[in-house]
């Protein structure tokens, strides 16, 4: 089953800058093959299932080996059946009405 997922992974107890527990994720996504897209607050990211929440497993895993005792990770979870859309899909499907 297809997923679009929105993953927000906060380490916590690693001090204020967050940004090179998140760039460990990049070769894991990458090495996924999923598509993916880094915003300001998470990453987007669509594939099919089991292939997205491994390499959610595995961000988790590779974060805390660089140290961080605790994780705290929010996820918006959409699927659908009726067809085959993808997140530029559905972000032109918007702009295209403006």
């Amino acid at each position: 089953m297809k997923v679009m997922v929105d993953l927000c992974i906060i380490p916590l107890g690693v001090g204020v800058s967050l940004s090179p527990y998140i760039a460990a994720c990049k070769p894991i996504l990458d090495n996924a093959g999923l598509s993916w897209e880094l915003h300001a607050y998470g990453t987007l990211i669509e594939g099919e299932w089991d292939a997205v929440f491994s390499a959610i497993k595995a961000c988790h895993g590779a974060i805390h080996a660089m140290g961080a005792p605790r994780i705290t990770t929010t996820l918006k979870v959409g699927t659908r059946t009726d067809r085959d859309q993808s997140i530029a899909d559905k972000v032109s499907s918007v702009e295209n009405k403006w």
